[in-house]
């Protein structure tokens, strides 16, 4: 990401410092700026008066413990305390278990732990490593390799295509492999998703190449209004399915496999052994609880509510005579899309952060990933404060945003300093 923090030196460069054409940044100094470019997005989103959404990420910890002051509306706190996976944990694998309409689900402390236990445990049973998924899934690009590094799986890519995999080019791969892993959505192609009838062709494609299926569905909560299927029938379609607490749901952390009993028995079995039984888990499966009571009803709305702001978008970069932009998807399949806008990522960030600093209104809360020369890519979520937002308000956000983008185009501070 363009504003990622690195490793400079704490007074080296301030971004109202300029440099001449002939300066050049150093790599230290270049990475101290984003540093600091990143802790005034930060504490710009902290103090928004108005955000289309707000993260557990910028909260304190006294806002982020009250989540848990209604606990006891979702489970008896005169019970005893978990150990090592008994009760809430129990509780919390059986409400997913009855919500996916699997026979059991697990608990585990990450999802990357969690994925890694499915497929091996699938592996032992299919007699193949392969794992058939695409190469901008979460294992290939965000988890350093850990399907082959630690679980001793072999990745095979389906499609280079930025969409989820269809069911001719899974027929068509070129080698058996043992289970197909389908992202829902795939985060890094935009949070797409395929229709209801690509996704069960495909599922069957797999089925026919005698391979199980396992849904990646980390954000596969808000994926129902989508498909205009229920939970329980969308997961109905895999064998397993891995479901996060904390993208959606807002929980702590945590993550839970569900799928037959004998998979998630052996599932427990390494989730002990890659050291995934916790002592006491209490605080992150009850803000789960929490969420699950909480947030999944509100989903469908983020989700409508996300069409609204798109399409605001679209309208307010056309009248602010932007050169190009785009929206993708045009119409966001979850509560969370990409914009992509053609300058250099870190003029597109700068401007973003000056419009929040500047009128308390964060428009673009995230940081802009450079895509290419010239070209930057944000993702936008919507949550809860976004639903207070009207159409109105976001042309007028997109318009304020880009009269400062214009200025750092032209050669703003922003602009200059990082010529």
């Amino acid at each position: 990401m363009s504003d990622t923090a690195g490793r400079g030196t704490p007074d080296m460069l301030t971004d109202e410092d300029t440099l001449t054409d002939e300066d050049t940044l150093t790599g230290e100094q270049d990475e101290e700026l984003r540093k600091r470019r990143r802790e005034r997005r930060l504490g710009a989103s902290r103090s928004a008066r108005r955000i289309l959404a707000r993260p557990s990420y910028l909260l304190t910890l006294r806002e982020r413990l009250a989540l848990l002051d209604t606990a006891a509306e979702v489970y008896d706190l005169d019970e005893p305390v978990d150990l090592y996976g008994n009760g809430t944990v129990e509780a919390l694998e059986e409400k997913v278990a009855g919500l996916l309409g699997t026979e059991a689900a697990a608990f585990f402390p990450t999802g990357t732990m969690a994925q890694q236990v499915a497929l091996r445990c699938w592996a032992g049973r299919t007699g193949n490593t392969a794992v058939a998924l695409h190469p901008l899934a979460h294992p290939e690009v965000h988890e350093r390799h850990a399907f082959s590094q630690v679980a001793g799986l072999r990745p095979v890519h389906v499609t280079g295509e930025p969409r989820l995999p269809t069911a001719d080019e899974v027929r068509g791969l070129a080698e058996p492999f043992g289970a197909l892993m389908v992202e829902l959505p795939l985060r890094d192609a935009g949070f797409v998703l395929p229709s209801w009838e690509e996704l069960t062709e495909t599922v069957a494609a797999a089925r026919e190449r005698e391979a199980v299926v396992h849904f990646d569905g980390a954000r596969l909560w808000e994926s129902t209004v989508h498909f205009g299927r229920p939970l329980e029938e969308i997961a109905g379609l895999a064998d397993s399915v891995y479901v996060s607490f904390y993208k959606s749901l807002d929980g702590f952390g945590g993550a839970a496999l569900a799928g037959p009993a004998t998979l998630v028995e052996e599932a427990k079995t390494w989730r002990h052994r890659y050291g995934g039984t916790v002592f006491q888990q209490f605080p992150t499966v009850l803000s789960a609880l929490v969420g699950l009571e909480r947030e999944l009803p509100r989903l469908p709305a983020y989700v409508a509510h996300a069409r609204v702001v798109a399409a605001a978008l679209r309208e307010g970069f056309a009248a602010a005579g932007l050169p190009w932009s785009r929206v993708h998807p045009e119409v966001p399949h979850t509560n969370e899309f990409q914009v992509w806008l053609p300058y250099d990522a870190d003029v597109v960030a700068e401007a973003a952060v000056r419009a929040a600093e500047e009128t308390g209104t964060v428009l673009f809360a995230n940081a802009w990933d450079a895509k290419g020369p010239g070209l930057a890519m944000t993702e936008v979520y919507v949550r809860a404060t976004g639903l207070e937002w009207t159409a109105a308000d976001v042309r007028s956000a997109v318009a304020d945003f880009a009269a400062r983008l214009a200025e750092e185009a032209a050669g703003g501070a922003g602009a200059q300093a990082l010529t």
